[in-house]
């Protein structure tokens, strides 16, 4: 019994908030340039636009990386960490190992299919009183993992009331 009450005091200290309304559903891109291989690039500036644009109030933020080289995450965007994550990245799926897709297709981007897998390719973030809920340096990032420099865009789409 002593599991229930944990769980009974945890729930009786969230506050819960309806707003009803009609469901509204905006969906815009995010376009920008990429120096690939490995880039991270901040839009969180966008996403909040877009969520203003959209005049919901209450929902959820849905941002997509189209393209199977490219992921979404957040992270504490200064230098240290994105450094942190290429690292990471290229330890873990390192551009230099022998990867079957490149033996396929001859386009050396094996690692770069690797790492999107990886990361992922969306994020769904909420928002209250037309504000996104993230923590303090919480910020939003598109991650070009390519070989090369291409045009990129993240869609962006926003459910609520």
């Amino acid at each position: 019994m002593k599991g229930r009450d944990t769980v009974a005091n945890v729930n009786s200290k969230r506050k819960a908030t309806l707003r009803e309304g009609l469901l509204g559903v905006v969906t815009e891109s995010i376009e920008f340039s990429s120096r690939g291989d490995a880039d991270v690039i901040l839009i969180t500036p966008q996403v909040r636009e877009v969520l203003e644009r959209s005049g919901l109030q209450e929902g959820a933020v849905t941002v997509f990386a189209p393209g199977a080289t490219a992921a979404i995450t957040t992270i504490e965007y200064e230098p240290g960490v994105v450094l942190d994550l290429q690292d990471v990245l290229e330890a873990i799926a390192p551009a230099d190992r022998r990867w079957q897709h490149n033996i396929n297709n001859g386009d050396g981007n094996g690692h770069s299919h690797v790492r999107a897998g990886l990361v992922g390719p969306s994020l769904s973030v909420p928002f209250a009183n037309g504000e996104l809920i993230v923590g303090r340096w919480q910020e939003i990032v598109f991650c070009d993992f390519d070989s090369r420099p291409r045009e990129r865009r993240a869609v962006v789409q926003v459910m609520g009331v």
